[in-house]
């Protein structure tokens, strides 16, 4: 059985993380902070071999994956194919709002959220959100269609947190109404493997690439 090896990347950190307001759908670029961490997360793995590189249409995902295909050698591979299916998770009218409000605003709607119900509906905003249950079918369905597109060798994937909770679950066969209990970190590398139909985790929020070392050696542009 042939197999293909996935790195599944969250974007970089923007002024909406660290200010704890919803995005969903946002096209909200990275902020200085997360540029510097897709630039270690480049350097990290300028020598690992990867067949492809395919991003979320957001730009905050675009930016850390063009950080990424900057430092790739192999051909073929600094050009970033983009993928609307590696979205994240559509809020509706919860998006732009500070996870702060969002309770006061909507407070039914919220509870539903905060219960994982995975059927529920956000309020209607700029955009319709998704329930759960469809958002996880939509990331998995793009991520095994990627994997399969590649067998025997080794993909990047960068998207977003809610993607990443997707294929966790997916790959460790976890209900998709239990509470999120493992992190989701900005910049993190996180690898799976596609055997035939059977997703599995090999090691999850690797972010050594992150500490001040690493961060140092791109700023002095090390090869």
């Amino acid at each position: 059985m042939t197999s293909t090896e996935i790195l599944l990347i969250r974007h970089g950190e923007t002024a909406w993380n660290a200010g704890k307001r919803l995005q969903g759908h946002w096209d909200i670029a990275l902020n200085a902070q997360g540029q510097m961490q897709a630039d270690a997360l480049g350097h990290a793995l300028r020598a690992e071999p990867l067949a492809a590189i395919i991003s979320s249409d957001l730009q905050r995902a675009q930016q850390t994956a063009q950080a990424l295909a900057a430092r790739q050698t192999q051909a073929g591979t600094q050009k970033v194919v983009s993928d609307a299916g590696l979205r994240e998770r559509c809020y509706g009218a919860f998006e732009g709002l500070y996870y702060s409000d969002i309770s006061q605003r909507y407070p039914a709607a919220f509870a539903a959220w905060q219960e994982r119900d995975i059927d529920a509906i956000f309020p209607p905003g700029e955009r319709t959100g998704e329930s759960f249950r469809n958002f996880y079918a939509r990331s998995v369905t793009a991520i095994l269609h990627w994997a399969r597109q590649y067998p025997g060798q080794k993909i990047a994937l960068v998207a977003h947190g809610g993607v990443l909770e997707c294929a966790y679950r997916a790959a460790l066969g976890l209900p998709l109404s239990t509470p999120r209990d493992f992190p989701v970190l900005n910049a993190s590398i996180n690898r799976l493997r596609l055997d035939g139909d059977v997703l599995q985790l090999i090691s999850w929020g690797e972010v050594a690439h992150l500490d001040h070392m690493a961060l140092d050696e791109v700023d002095q542009r090390v090869p």
